[in-house]
């Protein structure tokens, strides 16, 4: 049995201690909330430790461990990568943050272990899906990733419900996004690029995001005319968005814009995530297009019942963490999400939800 630790015990943390738990793995749950942590109804088994990472991870926590997998806000992250590095402990993380990923890039050189960022939804699935198709062209000429982690019934005028991590999500709505444009790597402004897109009868917009693009633009740079990530949302959000963040200001008052969603936007636990990954290019002379299209809903799945934001988010790094330890992808120093073939992925038992 494999030991790993996850740090965080919110609604993805905590997904992924069970999903970890039920597959056979040594599970211990960090969190600096003890209230918190003792108050989750997990499996038996599940070891609970009180420890605040904002004050750093101490290395020997994570001594006889072969894993650590940070379920954290974005800005903790190097706390955790740090004690890995120190640890010898391999590395896994969900963050969507650019400067935090260049974090972690640092402390993987030269380490005896793998470092492995972005292993979720977007980045993470989608840019393990996006690397596979395009091998199957002999130009790739434009690459489009379209993601939303939506409330299957919206009722406010923000269509919108929280599902995962607010600051992740107003993050990514404040932050540059990298693009290639024109065949050059650009960075553009988050919730510009507006366009509107039919999945399942259903109409969407889409709009740049930051960090849903993982590492897939350095990989791609000077090889494709187009690449870009836009997150979809029910049409208006992003407009109301742009009211909150920009004519009011709030872009520069983060807590405060936390503050009112947490307080005003309810949760839901009956959620739909919907993502297509479109690339076109040259085969055998001709431009033709491939696509990855998939709509996953929240449903029981090992052992319990799973949000659609749980089972794509804990899913993916749960899936990138047994073929970690089954050899079929690289253990050693920085690992892209290119790295890993989507074949073992789909057929992995945590991966099949992409099936």
């Amino acid at each position: 049995m494999k030991q790993v630790t996850v740090a965080g015990a919110g609604k993805i943390g905590s997904a992924i201690a069970e999903l970890l738990h039920h597959g056979g793995y040594g599970v211990t749950l960090l969190d600096c909330h003890a209230d918190h942590l003792q108050a989750l109804v997990l499996p038996e088994g599940v070891r609970r430790r009180t420890v605040d990472i904002a004050k750093g991870l101490d290395p020997a926590l994570l001594e006889g461990q072969f894993a650590v997998l940070s379920a954290l806000p974005f800005h903790l992250t190097r706390n955790i990568a740090k004690a890995a590095a120190a640890a010898g402990t391999h590395y896994l993380d969900l963050t969507e943050d650019v400067a935090s990923t260049k974090d972690v890039r640092a402390l993987a050189e030269g380490a005896s272990s793998a470092f492995i960022p972005q292993c979720g939804l977007a980045p993470g699935f989608v840019s393990i899906a996006a690397h596979d198709l395009a091998q199957h062209f002999d130009e790739v000429e434009t690459i489009r990733l379209r993601v939303g982690a939506l409330p299957r019934f919206p009722s406010n005028a923000l269509g919108y419900n929280l599902t995962w991590s607010t600051e992740g999500l107003i993050n990514e709505y404040i932050e540059p996004c990298e693009a290639i444009v024109d065949g050059r790597r650009v960075v553009v402004p988050a919730l510009d690029g507006v366009e509107t897109l039919g999945v399942d009868g259903v109409t969407y917009e889409a709009f740049n995001t930051s960090g849903g693009l993982g590492s897939l633009c350095e990989t791609y740079e000077g090889k494709v005319r187009e690449l870009n990530y836009r997150t979809m949302r029910y049409p208006g959000h992003r407009d109301i968005m742009k009211v909150l963040l920009s004519d009011l200001r709030l872009s520069e008052r983060r807590h405060i814009l936390q503050d009112i969603f947490t307080h005003a936007i309810p949760g839901t636990t009956q959620d739909l995530v919907v993502l297509s990954v479109i690339v076109t290019g040259l085969k055998d002379g001709k431009l033709q297009q491939e696509t990855v299209a998939r709509s996953i809903e929240s449903q029981d799945f090992m052992g319990g019942f799973r949000t659609a934001i749980q089972l794509t988010t804990a899913g993916s790094i749960c899936a990138v963490l047994d073929l970690l330890a089954e050899g079929k992808i690289p253990t050693k120093g920085f690992v892209r999400q290119e790295d890993i073939p989507l074949a073992d992925y789909l057929a992995n038992r945590y991966g099949k939800i992409y099936r």
